[in-house]
């Protein structure tokens, strides 16, 4: 569970180091994030041990999947007025190319929120964001 101090911290400040921090996995994976305006764009810097193939390179699926998770969560954590814990209900993740071994960014979108549930769409993308790597959907319920 991510300290409630931590994330009105970043939510205030727009300083994503100690968030990161808390979640190890963000953490095991190189997370970044980066906010501009209203916009947050998330980082995965290009790393081998992400690495699933590393004949082409390409990062593993599995760390694609959950960079994506976690920048969705995230994103949903900082968008609310309220600070409250999604929970992660579902999580539907087309891959459309190989994510090679290179710099990934990912952007969210609120789709729908209602009281307990929200929906957010994310976009994979490396060189251009005309040619994303991988698209997901997430449904998450909101407690708190």
């Amino acid at each position: 569970m991510i300290d409630p101090a931590v994330l009105e911290h970043t939510q205030k400040t727009g300083d994503f180091t100690r968030l990161l921090e808390d979640i190890p996995y963000a953490r095991w994976i190189g997370l970044c994030c980066d906010r501009f305006g209203d916009d947050l764009i998330f980082r995965l810097p290009a790393k081998e041990e992400n690495l699933g193939n590393p004949i082409l390179p390409a990062i593993h699926g599995g760390v694609i999947g959950g960079f994506m998770e976690l920048a969705a969560e995230i994103y949903l954590i900082l968008g609310q007025e309220t600070l409250r814990m999604p929970k992660i209900v579902d999580f539907s993740l087309d891959y459309l190319r190989a994510g090679l071994n290179r710099e990934t960014y990912a952007e969210c979108h609120l789709t729908r929120q209602g009281n307990r549930v929200a929906n957010v769409g994310v976009v994979a993308w490396q060189k251009s964001r005309s040619k994303p790597i991988a698209t997901a959907r997430a449904h998450f319920l909101l407690e708190g």
